[in-house]
């Protein structure tokens, strides 16, 4: 390897789509893979979740399910729910598609209510994005609802008081839609108990390995690991800086390794000197971060020699751990993955 490499683990991301299944006993599991999969590759994530026995999928805009309808094909019809609804969208480029909207205005009811086609109704229960009013919402009485929907504010906490509101909020709004499945939790939100479990599940970052309550957890399984080779390895002595600006000084002699990658792959900027990359069992902190290249401290690893690979995210380099340690969540630090790494796929 002469570059990063980004290898995506399907094999991983079965096992947390059946973690999930299992702690949702009766409710359908519809992952989320927007945002083209997480950055993981839409086409490639959905195509392995519909062989694991998943038909209805989540994305957000128009665009994203034109392309995920693309790729399945004919021979795999999901059912592809767009939860931006008509936002900026045209009705009838959804119906082409046999695209399912999430409703979310009461001027999106207006529009589709010509296409006498199924929807979605997202009502807002107190997080204040998308949603319709609960009064708002009996004006799609007369369509082909196909789901009701709300999303919790604060489901990774689960002491927070906001959840069992919004739960109430979101019974009374379902009661004027009784025949119509609904569905409430996303990832943290399957982990607050069977009542908020309702008739489907919508998980998104614990398919791609991050924890429900955004720390690590071991029930979930990295799906994604990015890699990078050592170009060099230098010797240092204290004083000496590393990077531009003097982003590092040493303050001791010591032996960092420069890797190809770097923030043009996809690794946050802010990771130097917070995050920790790993070489084998041995803890690498990272020190600089640069477009193309990074530097990390070898110190824990002082076999490690140009060619050898350094695990940036991964089983080791855990997805929370990083977003912790870059002040961030575990979403930002999946989606932001470019396509420069060589992606191979595997399981």
């Amino acid at each position: 390897m002469s570059a990063a490499r980004l290898t995506i683990d399907l094999a991983a991301l079965a096992a947390n789509h059946a973690t999930l299944k299992a702690a949702a006993p009766g409710a359908v599991v519809a992952p989320v893979v927007k945002a083209d999969g997480y950055g993981l590759g839409a086409g490639l994530i959905a195509g392995r979740l519909w062989d694991e026995g998943a038909r209805d999928l989540f994305v957000a805009r128009l665009s994203e399910g034109q392309a995920l309808r693309a790729a399945l094909g004919g021979g795999r019809p999901a059912r592809i729910f767009i939860l931006d609804g008509l936002a900026g969208a045209d009705a009838g480029a959804l119906a082409d598609a046999d695209l399912t909207p999430v409703l979310n205005t009461p001027e999106d009811i207006a529009r589709w209510r010509p296409q006498r086609r199924p929807c979605g109704l997202h009502i807002d229960t107190g997080m204040n994005r998308l949603g319709l009013d609960v009064d708002d919402a009996r004006a799609a009485a007369d369509l082909d609802v196909a789901l009701v929907m709300s999303h919790l504010a604060c489901a990774a906490e689960s002491s927070s008081p906001r959840n069992a509101r919004q739960l109430a909020l979101f019974r009374q709004a379902r009661a004027r839609f009784p025949d119509a499945p609904a569905s409430l939790a996303a990832s943290a939100g399957v982990y607050l108990g069977a009542g908020y479990h309702f008739d489907m599940v919508r998980p998104g970052i614990s398919l791609y390995g991050g924890g429900p309550q955004e720390v690590a957890d071991d029930r979930f399984a990295a799906v994604a690991t990015l890699e990078a080779p050592i170009l060099q390895a230098r010797e240092l002595q204290a004083g000496d800086a590393v990077g531009y600006g003097d982003g590092f000084v040493a303050d001791r002699a010591m032996r960092v390794g420069l890797l190809a990658a770097g923030y043009a792959d996809g690794l946050l900027r802010r990771s130097m000197g917070r995050a920790t990359a790993w070489i084998g069992d041995a803890p690498a902190p990272i020190l600089t971060v640069s477009m193309d290249l990074l530097a990390v401290d070898l110190s824990q690893a002082p076999r490690a020699k140009a060619g050898d690979l350094v695990q940036l995210l991964g089983p080791r380099a855990r997805l929370d751990d990083l977003a912790a340690a870059t002040g961030t969540v575990a979403h930002e630090c999946l989606v932001r993955l470019s396509a420069r790494a060589e992606r191979v796929g595997r399981g």
